[in-house]
């Protein structure tokens, strides 16, 4: 019989501690967040901008690095000139 009343006692703060955090969900959401944006800050639009053109370039070079033939690789330039 005690153990069953430990069982029922350690159920009840079970789901206490399920609601509470159900509760404070969008708060605990919002801290993490904060928290990883401290650790890591988002980069500036100009920076990923930055970013995203330099990887083009890279793939695009990587691109005329393996095409089989010169037309290939004039092909792929003539791309990369455009964009």
């Amino acid at each position: 019989m005690y153990l069953f009343a430990i069982l029922i006692q350690q159920a009840f703060v079970l789901m206490a501690l399920a609601g509470l955090f159900l509760f404070f969900k969008p708060l605990l959401v919002g801290m993490a967040r904060a928290l990883v944006l401290l650790v890591r800050p988002r980069l500036s639009k100009e920076e990923r901008i930055a970013r995203a053109k330099l990887r083009d370039r890279r793939m695009l070079q990587k691109m005329i690095n393996s095409s089989s033939g010169p037309s290939h690789a004039a092909e792929l330039q003539a791309m990369g000139a455009r964009g």
